[in-house]
């Protein structure tokens, strides 16, 4: 199959726009709980009509502070309530919202502003006004200036006491579907961040329609989640808007150090997070048993999770063996994991970077569905999603009602419907670049299988070839090697070398543990650990069983194990937590011209000497 397309569910209203979203779902349940804060030791529940006045009277305080409609406002902040406050009230004021990742660094902040064209900045704390301090004077456009912290919030509601309720409902109403709603940047990943504009009918018609596919996930008898990801970024914000127009009960975690907390005190239904978070539950696990001496039994209790899920998905014989087992390990082993994340979740949503069939597995065993999906800013957040009545692990599923999706000659995966962006905000080279017709070329290699379902298998830019003229996709091995509890990131190398290679970095919070229950040191810096053998021998065993699953042309057969992290902090990360491989490559130079440097033997490929 190399198309694949699925029809509105939701029919297109060209007049409407992100903030009657909130009007219908006031209108529809307007006592219902939409929001929990944080209160002490618990929650304290908003209601949808509590929230919509909220947003009407900090709508009314931009406008009072000379806001006008069509203005570009920036917004550097954590994931709290006060960002989905925000973001309504400016929808609801007529503005539209640049939104700034809480990492970027003092020049990012300087590029997206003045891009933009934005006229005013809000920031939440005190280092987010340091680094926005260090480029302002470059921000001539930049008036109005508010900072969360010092109470500018309540300063605002307060300066808009005498705006008329009329001025924002006109304001509010003005915007029809075809409207600039927001301009998100891209993560800068490949170079500069491009700005997409994504309309009010991207939002307006992706959400209703992803609504309806998912009703089972999100009509669940007191449906709530705890949101976590950054809502500067397109995922956690397309899903803010979804969980306001669907009425799931929302709540808020900025620090993922936190997390564990606060979905055991909020008990949620349903999560979101980028495949990284599973990585760290299920690493955490591993090794908190290995500490007990119950490594063996949490290994045995894995591959039954795994198997029973497998099987139930093919529509295989579940033996008697295997269901006692089953059975016997949800006891002792699978709802101790589900209670770490408050006992009550059955769904999770997972995109932003290839889960992989073993945690997809693993957790359908436990209980959890993972419905892995596929996006780009460029796409409102989702193109594709597996439902939960037909998952398939290892593929982000079939497309949203409303989507097409679209292999090309090259292999590369197309996009075009309800939820593709407009253009790159003043870049119509690149626009262009970007189409073909109406087709988004999204840059990643996928197929689809015989029902529609998509998977990806790298990025056309990633391809390595090596000087034999193999062609490699890195996250192939990529993946599974980073899976292993001890690594942190993982970057495969060898465009046109004679052999395959990778640098590998360490994980700081898994490691001390795993050095202790091996019999090392758990005091070992990330430079001791880089040259321990017992490390070594690890990350070869992962990698070794990384290479099992290619053939030997594209097995990785040098790596070096970095005495450092990537992080959003040292510029190898995006906001996302996918790799910057360009700057690694450049920044390591150094390290990758010494695995190839050494002398080797032409016909096995050994190091000599």
């Amino acid at each position: 199959m190399n198309e694949t397309s699925a029809e509105p569910l939701a029919p297109a209203d060209p007049s409407q726009n992100i903030s009657d979203l909130l009007v219908d779902r006031v209108r529809q349940a307007p006592h219902h709980p939409l929001f929990s804060v944080p209160d002490g030791d618990g929650w304290r529940d908003k209601t949808t009509s509590e929230f919509e006045q909220e947003v009407v009277a900090l709508a009314k305080g931009f406008v009072a502070a000379g806001v006008r409609v069509g203005d570009k406002v920036g917004f550097l902040a954590k994931t709290t309530y006060e960002w989905t406050l925000v973001d309504f009230a400016l929808h609801y004021a007529g503005v539209i919202m640049v939104p700034v990742y809480e990492t970027s660094s003092a020049d990012q902040i300087h590029w997206i502003l003045s891009d933009s064209g934005a006229i005013a900045l809000i920031v939440e704390n005190a280092e987010h006004h340091e680094r926005f301090s260090a480029v302002r004077d470059d921000l001539p456009l930049i008036g109005s200036y508010w900072r969360m912290d010092e109470g500018a919030l309540d300063e605002l509601v307060s300066q808009g006491a005498e705006v008329e309720d009329a001025e924002i409902e006109r304001r509010r109403s003005l915007a029809r579907g075809d409207d600039v709603a927001t301009i998100i940047y891209t993560s800068g990943s490949m170079g500069r961040p491009k700005g997409c504009v994504l309309t009010h009918s991207n939002f307006v018609d992706t959400s209703k329609n992803a609504a309806l596919a998912l009703s089972e996930v999100l009509e669940q008898p007191g449906a709530s989640t705890v949101l976590f990801i950054t809502t500067a970024h397109v995922f956690a914000r397309f899903m803010s808007v979804l969980y306001v127009h669907a009425g799931i009960k929302t709540a808020h975690e900025p620090n993922t150090k936190n997390l564990v907390a606060a979905l055991g005190s909020f008990k949620p239904t349903l999560l979101l997070a980028v495949p990284r978070v599973f990585e760290k539950v299920y690493n955490s696990a591993e090794q908190k048993t290995e500490a007990e001496g119950k490594g063996a039994i949490f290994r045995r209790a894995v591959k039954v999770a795994i198997e029973h899920a497998r099987r139930e998905q093919e529509g295989e014989r579940i033996g008697p063996v295997l269901a006692l087992q089953y059975k016997l390990f949800s006891k002792l082993v699978y709802g101790k994991l589900r209670d770490l994340m408050g006992g009550r979740v059955t769904y999770a949503v997972s995109g932003s970077a290839p889960l992989g069939p073993r945690l997809g597995y693993f957790f359908r065993g436990l209980g959890i569905k993972i419905l892995e999906g596929y996006g780009l800013t460029e796409t409102t957040a989702p193109a594709t999603v597996n439902r939960p009545d037909s998952i398939k692990v290892g593929s982000v599923g079939p497309v949203l009602p409303g989507v097409s999706v679209r292999i090309a000659d090259d292999g590369e995966v197309q996009v075009k419907g309800v939820n593709v962006f407009r253009e790159y905000w003043r870049n119509p080279e690149a626009t262009e670049e970007s189409f073909d017709g109406s087709w988004y070329r999204t840059g990643d290699i996928g197929e689809l299988d015989e029902k529609g379902n998509l998977s990806i298998t790298g990025r056309k830019k990633e391809l390595i070839v090596t000087a034999g003229g193999k062609n490699v996709a890195p996250n192939t091995l990529e993946d599974p090697i980073r899976s292993n509890s001890i690594v942190g990131q993982v970057v495969v190398v060898g465009d046109q070398k004679p052999f395959i290679s990778a640098l590998v970095t360490l994980d700081p919070e898994m490691l001390p543990a795993w050095l202790k229950t091996h019999g090392e040191s758990s005091d070992m810096t990330l430079e001791q650990a880089a040259v321990s053998p017992a490390v070594k021998a690890e990350v070869q065993r992962a990698i070794d069983e990384a290479n099992a699953r290619v053939s030997r042309a594209e097995s990785i057969r040098e790596f070096r194990i970095l005495p450092t992290e990537w992080t959003e902090a040292t510029g190898h990360l995006t906001p996302k937590l996918s790799i910057k491989r360009s700057v690694i490559m450049k920044d390591f130079s150094a390290e990758i011209d010494d695995i190839y440097a050494a002398p080797r033997d032409v016909t096995t490929n050994v190091p000599l000497g």
